[in-house]
């Protein structure tokens, strides 16, 4: 009987490995071929690393014959958005101000990836320069929603999320500096992890503002985030073993996140709450005020830093961006030093009142994104349309980057509707086993 691998995840992948009724590279094969094939191929991926994959598949084979296998997930195939550096291979960011810039080395999670016998597919398409949580991109490609391809796949990580949504990979690399993994995530119906600021290295991933940056995986499970967690981060994987949402307490974010919500994530974000309530959960409603003040220091300091990583690879050669892309990095010339030290001097005081706020929930829950993936051909011609939408694509996410959290998306049943969970910096496992419990009372 064939087996169709595309509709496996990343652990199922592993484990049926480990057994031997699967040759990983088979596996590989199928979803190189797989990916080729698709109508939207070209825009999923940028460039694939066929010869790479299929030395690593070979690699975790003889592995696997051998019993030494690296660990559950040896020999199964990813793919990486296209600002994690590869050594020889094109890594361009989605713009052509990095046209054939082609790295000497790999990014330092790429490298754990290989070591825990990970196969690299391919280069993902993304937002120019990862400013931009639509996944619009008229310089190299914009990726398709799953659940409606004319509309646009959310992110920075668009291509990640579709070469999963889409069966071209059983997961995907992305990072999130606002929400470029969790709304693509959400958008395409997948489980999206952003890691705590400063906890997985970003050595070879393209900066757009350090402060912020994060790495995370873009996958079908939580069993799966975990696992890609562990890798990423060098630790050992979260227990999610027995994970049960009896007696957790969840504040439901009142502030913000509501405003100008859409009929359809409102209605899902709800039915999925009365779900977790049903598993045992104690839900609570309430602001908190930290995070409508901490919103107000967005502009000052994510365009700030982003226009003070490119500026001058921006101002040689402005006519090559997106008009609209370039107009966002120039935003952040417009405030001094003054004004930004001071932002996150403030920052730093609103994250403290965060967690105090919050520090008796398990989670502070929220609908990952207040709108549907919008239509593409709509945002490259109607300009108050793309305004409207770009600012609230990212609006509700941004408050994990704003307070340094750790964060997870999970699909709620409706089509590209999310719930995110958010914990305080630093406990990605805890948040894990929560996501794990969650995931069963929504299914």
């Amino acid at each position: 009987m064939m087996v169709d691998y595309t509709k496996m995840s990343m652990c199922d992948l592993g484990r049926a490995i480990g057994s031997g009724d699967i040759d990983p590279r088979d596996v590989a094969a199928a979803f190189l071929d797989a990916a080729k094939a698709h109508p939207f191929s070209d825009r999923i991926y940028a460039r694939f690393m066929e010869t790479r994959a299929m030395a690593e598949a070979q690699a975790a084979y003889e592995r696997a014959q051998n019993g030494v296998r690296r660990g559950l997930l040896d020999g199964v195939p990813v793919s990486w958005k296209d600002l994690f550096d590869t050594a020889g291979v094109a890594t361009e960011a989605g713009s052509a101000l990095l046209k054939d810039r082609i790295p000497t080395r790999d990014a330092e999670v790429l490298r754990r990836a290989s070591n825990a016998g990970l196969v690299a597919l391919g280069k993902t398409h993304m937002s120019e320069l990862a400013f931009s949580g639509l996944g619009l991109n008229p310089v190299t490609a914009t990726t398709p929603c799953v659940n409606d391809t004319d509309a646009v796949s959310g992110g920075s990580s668009s291509g990640a999320a579709g070469s999963v949504a889409f069966g071209l990979a059983p997961g995907a690399v992305g990072s999130d500096t606002g929400g470029s993994v969790r709304i693509p995530s959400a958008w395409n119906d997948l489980v999206g992890l952003k890691t705590t600021s400063g906890r997985i290295p970003l050595d070879g991933v393209v900066p757009l503002a350090a402060g912020f940056d994060t790495v995370g995986p873009l996958v079908k499970t939580v069993e799966d985030a975990a696992e890609m967690f562990a890798i990423l981060d060098g630790s050992p994987a979260p227990d999610l073993k027995g994970a049960s949402l009896e007696g957790t307490r969840l504040l439901v974010l009142e502030n913000v996140v509501f405003d100008d919500i859409r009929d359809a994530p409102l209605d899902a974000f709800e039915a999925a709450v009365e779900k977790l309530r049903a598993a045992g959960a104690e839900i609570i409603r309430a602001p908190v005020e930290a995070v409508t003040e901490a919103m107000d220091l967005s502009g000052i300091l994510f365009t700030t830093e982003a226009y003070a990583e490119w500026r001058d690879r921006i101002e040689a050669n402005p006519d090559v961006m997106y008009p609209r892309i370039l107009e966002r990095f120039r935003a952040g010339g417009s405030f001094n030093g003054a004004d930004f030290v001071a932002g996150w001097k403030k920052l730093a005081r609103l994250r403290d009142d965060y967690l105090k706020a919050t520090a008796g929930y398990d989670a502070v829950i929220l609908p990952t994104a207040p709108i549907l993936p919008p239509d593409a051909e709509r945002l490259m011609t109607d300009a108050d349309y793309y305004v409207t939408e770009n600012l609230l694509a990212l609006r509700n996410t941004r408050v994990g980057n704003l307070m340094g959290l750790a964060a997870l998306t999970l699909p709620t049943g409706i089509p590209s509707c999310g719930i995110l969970f958010q914990t305080p910096p630093m406990s990605e496992a805890r948040l894990l086993r929560l996501g794990a419990a969650a995931e069963k009372a929504l299914a």
